[in-house]
């Protein structure tokens, strides 16, 4: 009988707990199911936020059908050449896009898509819940603290200027709204190996519910809400309209929570730009990406940090609390997929590869 029962309902099990999206699905489940709670509770209808490419229920199967797209074609290219590229679509199709490919691939995009939309309503649903809770005066002071008596954001408009380089660092801020589902799709689909598109869509979603529990253990605007008149002095850019939105937004929202239909955004600590191109940067570098790609990745992290400080979207301890998220996203992210036992095992042989050849060498001496 226990074999027959190990038979029956032992085999499914284990291949679930190794299949590498099994956790990444089962945390968009919980969260969705917190985020759904919380709008039952309130009376809240859940929203899916409009972003890159309108909603995200459009921007998604969107971007995945383009790299899909993309995919087939450099496969065929680099297969078969500009000159046979249809006869090779078609064969990179048959040989390569597997049913198992493909629902990997769904897997990834979806829960990435449930924990964003669902990390999206718990951090509007954050003034209702924590309305008479505000830590900015205990921020801007650890600010003070941690820069020596000098605000971050007046030492980088004095040493950077507030015309230029505001509008190359609102563009910087502003490029991480689409890159990030766009990196999404590359890791996804242009990978032959679906344990890495695994730890990257892992990754993503855990900054999502990792980002959302720091929203309420530490409840925050952020300097460029709580201080306007440090930003006054800066020229006009993308990211000054967004602020204004946002903070209009949460204005419409507070008069009436439950009836106005807004989705508000305005959060501080910690710093999800900072945790998700940090844990990208990580990512690139723990998976050995090309080196051209892992500077960029790095270099556009670093930006990202300075334009947090420089517009005032948050405090610095914010975007410490966003690094400390971004590294604990890549290596949860990559233990649940497996990747970490199997960079073990990577080490593991490559040492024993070195003491053979050392032992080979000292032997033919």
């Amino acid at each position: 009988m226990h074999n027959d029962t190990e038979l029956l309902y032992g085999v499914p099990m284990t291949r679930m707990r190794r299949w590498p999206y099994s956790f990444a699905l089962l945390l968009s489940i919980a969260v969705a199911a917190a985020a759904l709670a919380s709008s039952i509770y309130l009376g809240r209808p859940m929203t899916d936020p409009n972003g890159f490419l309108g909603p995200a229920y459009v921007r998604l199967p969107l971007l995945a059908l383009l790299f899909f797209g993309g995919g087939i074609v450099l496969d065929a290219v680099r297969t078969n050449g500009w000159k046979q590229l249809p006869r090779g679509m078609l064969e990179v199709v048959k040989n390569e896009w597997n049913l198992r490919r493909v629902l990997c691939i769904t897997a990834g995009m979806l829960s990435f898509y449930i924990c964003y939309v669902s990390y999206r309503n718990l951090k509007s649903d954050l003034p209702i819940y924590r309305e008479d809770v505000l830590y900015d005066r205990e921020l801007a002071h650890s600010d003070l603290w941690l820069g020596g008596g000098t605000n971050p954001a007046v030492f980088l408009h004095d040493l950077l200027g507030t015309g230029f380089t505001a509008e190359v660092l609102s563009f910087v801020y502003l490029a991480y709204l689409p890159l990030i589902p766009i990196s999404l799709g590359a890791a996804l689909i242009l990978s032959r190996n679906v344990a890495i598109g695994a730890w990257y869509a892992t990754t993503l979603s855990l900054n999502w519910v990792l980002g959302t529990v720091s929203y309420y253990i530490l409840p925050a605007l952020g300097p460029a809400f709580a201080q306007p008149g440090l930003y006054g002095d800066l020229t006009p850019t993308g990211v000054s309209d967004l602020q204004q939105s946002l903070i209009t937004t949460r204005l419409d929202f507070l008069a009436d929570p439950i009836g106005s239909g807004e989705i508000q955004g305005v959060a501080a600590f910690a710093s999800l730009h900072v945790s998700v191109t940090f844990a990208a940067a990580l990512f690139m570098m723990h998976t050995r990406q090309k080196p051209l790609l892992q500077t960029l990745t790095w270099v556009f992290f670093g930006l990202t940090v300075v334009a947090t400080l420089y517009f005032g979207w948050h405090y610095i301890v914010d975007d410490i609390a966003g690094m400390g998220i971004g590294w604990a996203s890549v290596a949860l992210g990559a233990w649940v997929t497996g990747n970490r036992r199997r960079r073990s095992r990577q080490r593991t042989d490559l040492r024993e590869a070195e003491h053979g050849e050392v032992s080979a060498l000292a032997e033919t001496a």
